[in-house]
């Protein structure tokens, strides 16, 4: 397992914290049947990290194809 660090502004970490919020009571209504449950802002960025890293282990999944697909958004054609 490894830690990463970063920084983002106040700002964008409060609207992390507001959609964790909102991802876990959703959780709440779906009693659990989520695929991370109830999430923190530092669970969100994790969860993001994983389906980022399927743009590379696995390409034609929902998770990758629409991953690359944000970064394609960017700039970043993968």
């Amino acid at each position: 397992m490894k830690r990463i660090t970063i920084e983002v502004s106040d700002g964008t970490f409060a609207a992390l914290r507001e959609l964790a919020s909102a991802c876990s009571e959703v959780d709440k209504l779906r009693q659990g049947f989520t695929s991370h449950g109830k999430l923190t802002p530092a669970k969100l960025l994790a969860m993001l990290a994983e389906d980022a890293g399927m743009v590379i282990t696995r390409p034609g999944s929902w998770e990758g194809t629409n991953m690359a697909q944000v970064f394609a958004s960017h700039g970043y054609d993968v």
